[in-house]
């Protein structure tokens, strides 16, 4: 029986998950597989500390080079996250013909032309399942299964923390600030969270899931990109009354020659599937012109769920390895000399509906003065609620939009600002319904 010999990269959760898996799951896969992955060495900076799976510390190494030198080392797993040293480590491993494996949806976000034009000219396989939704196969659906389909659009919540924070609210009725020290203390949430609540990592799995789904180079600062931070529990109640739930989406939809790509907190219908994916987990809904609607769903992080994807990714290049071919599958679904740059449609030019909650003086005339702007910017109004008459300050007044030009309602809202009946900042929140 043929070994194929794995070298790993990185020795905390994620790596440490990759050994359990290979060791509890060797015999499924080798079954499987018609061959025996071997793990020989694992490099870390951190050797000493003990982890949960039991190794031979004679695989271990401080010292990469150990394994981007070794020529018996077919498959180099890179799971140290971030752009260097990582970006380095795997242009060497591609370098020296090894194939590759990563979760490192940074990375390949912002420096993955470079690293997928390197990965074809040497004839290497790189497989990134685990960089976008965690053990979902989405990588595999775009780059395979829809490979006949033009993507109409995807919309996707693929940010666990964010998800887990806006169902607490919605479910628990809290504020973001307590769900979120809440998240903190469970470890679903970072010290440092701004790059899951401010749509950063969202932002990275969107301009992957982009590349791939339309076959084009996607620049990651041209997709517009909001966080959560501003959704308030009192904005999730007026969702509630007008029938949707807050989601942090990404978005994704074909127009003509451009793509439409967005991300932000998103009203989406009590009735439809994403409005019903809590907590951690993730979901795509993707609709193809031949496949229609394909919905998947499923843990998008996690130690076990994200090394499954890592060591799913490792048996497919082994199989290629047995048959002496790679390449056979396009990194990003066509040939690198096909590929080229993505055509974004302009966030001003976006065309949808819209939740606008103003904080206005209780007085006669607000809302016609409110009403007749939006008018003037040519912004129909849908429904109007208005909370009761209080004794001093303002109230709010929560107004949704027919289809609206993202150009007009930002000169509208700029305009309704500065009115004296206005206090404090206005609230925008899109609705996605007709789309979905």
């Amino acid at each position: 029986m043929k070994t194929i010999t794995i070298g790993l990269i990185g020795f905390g959760t994620i790596g440490t998950g990759v050994v359990k898996l290979l060791q509890d799951n060797g015999e499924v896969i080798e079954n499987r597989l018609g061959a025996r992955l071997f793990l020989k060495r694992i490099a870390d900076l951190d050797v000493t500390t003990p982890r949960f799976v039991a190794v031979d510390k004679d695989l271990l190494t401080a010292d990469v080079k150990v394994i981007l030198d070794d020529p018996e080392i077919s498959i180099v797993i890179e799971l140290i996250g971030g752009y260097e040293p990582a970006r380095s480590f795997i242009l060497e491993a591609i370098r020296k013909r090894k194939h590759v494996v990563t979760a490192n949806k940074a990375l390949l976000a912002t420096y993955g032309n470079e690293i997928f034009q390197a990965a074809e000219a040497k004839q290497v396989d790189i497989g990134f399942e685990a960089s976008v939704g965690g053990t979902i196969p989405i990588i595999k659906t775009l780059k395979e299964s829809l490979a006949a389909n033009r993507i109409k659009s995807i919309f996707g919540i693929i940010n666990g923390t964010a998800n887990y924070i806006l169902s607490k609210m919605t479910d628990e009725k809290k504020s973001f600030q307590v769900v979120l020290k809440e998240a903190q203390k469970l470890g679903f949430a970072e010290a440092d969270p701004t790059f899951d609540i401010e749509g950063i990592d969202t932002a990275h799995k969107l301009a992957i899931t982009l590349s791939l789904a339309y076959g084009k180079r996607v620049r990651l600062e041209d997709v517009h990109r909001e966080g959560i931070s501003g959704i308030s529990q009192q904005d999730i109640e007026f969702a509630r009354e007008l029938g949707y739930r807050i989601k942090l989406l990404a978005i994704a939809i074909m127009r003509g020659d451009c793509i439409e790509a967005r991300i932000h907190p998103t009203m989406i219908p009590l009735s439809h599937l994403l409005a019903n994916v809590n907590g951690n987990f993730n979901a795509f809904h993707i609709v193809g012109d031949a496949a229609d609607s394909v919905f998947l769903y499923g843990q998008g992080a996690g130690m076990m769920p994200t090394a499954s994807a890592v060591v799913g990714d490792v048996i497919d290049i082994s199989r290629n390895l047995q048959r002496g071919v790679s390449g056979r599958v396009p990194a990003r679904s066509l040939r690198e000399n096909v590929i080229d740059d993505i055509k974004l449609m302009p966030f001003e030019e976006i065309i949808t509906n819209y939740y606008i909650r103003f904080a206005a003086l209780d007085r006669p005339g607000v809302l016609s003065r409110i009403a007749g702007i939006l008018g003037a910017n040519d912004i129909s109004i849908a429904a109007v609620i208005q909370q009761g008459r209080q004794k001093a300050g303002p109230v709010p007044i929560v107004m949704t939009t027919h289809k609206s030009k993202e150009e007009y309602v930002q000169r509208a809202i700029t305009e309704i600002d500065q009115l004296e009946i206005i206090h404090g900042k206005t609230i925008l929140i899109r609705i996605e319904d007709e789309r979905l």
